[in-house]
């Protein structure tokens, strides 16, 4: 198949410009094949930094400066950063600018330590760099670096001093020392009332160990009643254990046993007891030889003479016999005299 020269020129044309695209990405860092990895960085002052600048960590470049975009205020200046190399890159880690007397600015990242790292599109934390220039100052001026170092130090130290005496916390030290006060104030009468309690003529302290001298004093005097309660209350728990307490219990125990026998006795009716108590027998016999002895005394109240003779001629009482008991006419009270 035969081309002709348009084709050619055409084909030449494309391949011409597909190389200067590669090229002038490969110029500025970027690569063609390979994802794109970009972190962000916010700065109020990017010092000279610019478009297409390195990106390194421990001196070696990882990415370049891909874009830098202030919007219309230019108060926050936002610094986007292509990484060229794969890395990890912990989440607190610093993005320093370190502008360079003699060359380009940089932005160097300063490592941190967190086990979490940064992905496509995150944000570095950003602080303010001293670095190079620093650097630069104190060779070129080391009196005014050491002013410059003294300034910093004045300033935080008078921040500090501003922070500490603001109203809140003038407030706070003015409470503090009136509790202080009142501590104090406490301590002074606590100490008066501890002098007082010390007091060796009128103190309750003293007055209690008087007391407590007094009776031990007088357990010191009754030491021998002491003695003695404590023998006698020894000889009389000797005693009480010598007691055989088994064998009284045994005796208890029987003497118990035969007296529920004997009241079990007298309620059966096979003993005199029993029957003299249970038999209603005798208890009728009993009643009819009352009653019996009860006629023969009112008869012989009343016929005397049918029983005795006192005079011998004196006659025989030959009434009829009482055949039953009389009225007691004793048990009658006497009428109550008006």
């Amino acid at each position: 198949m035969k081309i002709n020269n348009e084709t050619k020129i055409g084909i030449l044309a494309v391949v011409g410009i597909v190389a200067l695209i590669f090229g002038f990405n490969f110029l500025k860092g970027k690569s063609i094949f390979k994802k794109e990895k970009y972190v962000y960085a916010v700065f109020e002052d990017i010092q000279g930094l610019g478009n297409s600048n390195p990106v390194v960590i421990n001196g070696l470049q990882i990415g370049h400066i891909a874009n830098l975009d202030g919007g219309k205020m230019l108060k926050r200046i936002v610094v986007t950063v292509e990484l060229t190399k794969d890395i990890l890159i912990p989440n607190n880690s610093l993005a320093v600018i370190n502008p360079s007397l003699l060359g380009s600015v940089s932005l160097e990242i300063k490592l941190g330590n967190s086990a979490t790292y940064l992905k496509s599109g995150d944000t570095l934390l950003t602080t303010l760099s001293g670095g190079a220039f620093d650097e630069a100052l104190k060779m070129i001026n080391p009196v005014l670096y050491e002013v410059r170092n003294a300034v910093k130090s004045l300033d935080s130290v008078l921040h500090i001093v501003t922070g500490v005496f603001d109203p809140t916390t003038k407030n706070n030290i003015r409470g503090i020392i009136e509790n202080l006060n009142k501590v104090t104030g406490s301590f002074t009468l606590s100490a008066a009332s501890l002098q007082t309690l010390l007091n060796v003529q009128s103190g309750a302290l003293a007055k209690s160990l008087e007391n407590v001298n007094a009776f031990t004093n007088n357990l010191n005097g009754n030491n021998g009643k002491l003695n003695n309660i404590l023998s006698n209350a020894e000889k009389a728990s000797t005693s009480i254990a010598n007691i055989n307490l088994q064998k009284t219990l045994n005796t208890l125990d029987s003497a118990a046993n035969q007296l529920k026998a004997g009241i079990a006795k007298i309620n059966s009716n096979s003993g005199s007891i029993g029957l003299l108590l249970n038999d209603t027998k005798l208890y009728d016999n009993l009643a009819a030889t009352s009653n019996k002895i009860n006629i023969l005394l009112d008869d012989i109240r009343v016929h005397p003479k049918r029983y005795l003779t006192i005079s011998v001629f004196s006659k025989k009482d030959k009434g009829e016999y009482i055949t039953a008991p009389l009225i007691d006419d004793t048990l009658k009270l006497p009428p109550k005299i008006k």
